[in-house]
């Protein structure tokens, strides 16, 4: 097993205030899985940023033009009629 090297320089130190059902339960999920609370609430703040943030526009184009043409309607006028064919979707 490869040992972590943690730079210090990287991290900043913080204070956060939880309520004592969210350090129970952190203590918790430390004592099972292993993990540090500090890497628990890094994880935990790493999840929250990436939905906030959500992806980049450039990762939103590159995903959009992996599905261009894995999908078949059916219809060979949604090019043309692409209105209508919304307009009855979000009734």
């Amino acid at each position: 097993m490869t040992p972590k090297v943690l730079s210090l320089w990287q991290m900043i130190r913080t204070q956060v205030q939880l309520t004592e059902q969210q350090m129970k339960a952190l203590r918790q999920l430390s004592a099972s899985t292993g993990k540090s609370i500090a890497d628990l609430v890094r994880q935990g703040v790493d999840r929250y940023l990436s939905v906030q943030v959500g992806v980049s526009s450039q990762e939103r184009i590159e995903r959009a033009l992996r599905v261009v043409g894995k999908f078949r309607s059916g219809k060979s006028d949604v090019s043309t009629d692409h209105d209508r064919y919304l307009a009855e979707a979000f009734r």
